[in-house]
């Protein structure tokens, strides 16, 4: 059996792991990032229509936030984001914000509040104006280079659960080692930004944690075959 590599930060990672083991693969936890909160001001929910929350993160550090706001309509991500937010009004979106952005379109929204981490890919809010209020970031660990460096001379699979994370995790991965590594990403985003050179890569067939496991279960399981 190859070994998971989990990337993803602390206390995400963990919740990856302890589902992976579940399903009988080996799990070995080497987050990239930490998560710090960021000191913010409670905004003045009258100024909204609407709430946007886009990562688990976001509600771990900005509960405060969604308090406040608790009585705007309120949308989430996906599943897992809205799970981790305590709220049980939530309006779901499919799992990325490209497909969460028509249901504000759609219920006719145009002031709408963006619980966020500090790092946020381009979108496009046409037809609405978004507030982002930046909650927390995500700060690259110095120890991760050297435990990839010995986790790398074997076979693995790797989870890339965001496209900050392939680019982290292909900067430092040597080209020479890559094509021990197999890809599970979370996006087609999150694939592209982990470069070239690797035994395989693959997308999930949407973006959750459920699905990656399931598709690198296949190629866990079975070393040999490796798809």
């Amino acid at each position: 059996m190859i070994p998971l590599l989990v990337l993803r930060p602390e206390p995400g990672g963990k919740e990856t792991a302890r589902r992976a083991e579940a399903m009988g693969l080996e799990a070995i936890a080497c987050p990239l990032f930490t998560v710090e909160a960021v000191a913010h001001i409670l905004p003045d929910p009258a100024r909204f229509d609407a709430v946007l929350l886009t990562s688990a993160n976001g509600a771990r550090h900005g509960g405060d936030v969604l308090a406040v706001t608790r009585d705007l309509p309120f949308y989430a991500v996906g599943k897992a984001t809205a799970q981790a937010s305590g709220r049980d009004d939530a309006i779901v979106g499919p799992g990325d914000i490209a497909g969460t952005l028509p249901l504000l379109q759609e219920a006719g929204h145009r002031s709408v509040l963006h619980i966020c981490g500090a790092e946020v890919r381009p979108y496009d809010a046409e037809g609405f104006a978004v507030e982002r209020l930046v909650v927390y970031r995500t700060v690259p660990r110095e120890e991760a280079a050297a435990q990839l460096a010995a986790l790398v001379d074997s076979a693995l699979c790797a989870l890339i659960h965001s496209p900050r994370a392939g680019a982290c995790f292909a900067g430092l991965t040597p080209v020479q080692t890559r094509a021990r590594v197999d890809i599970v990403a979370i996006s087609d985003a999150a694939a592209g930004e982990c470069g070239s050179g690797w035994h395989s890569i693959h997308s999930a067939r949407e973006p959750s944690d459920e699905a990656m496991l399931a598709l690198a279960a296949r190629i866990c399981q079975d070393g040999s075959a490796r798809i």
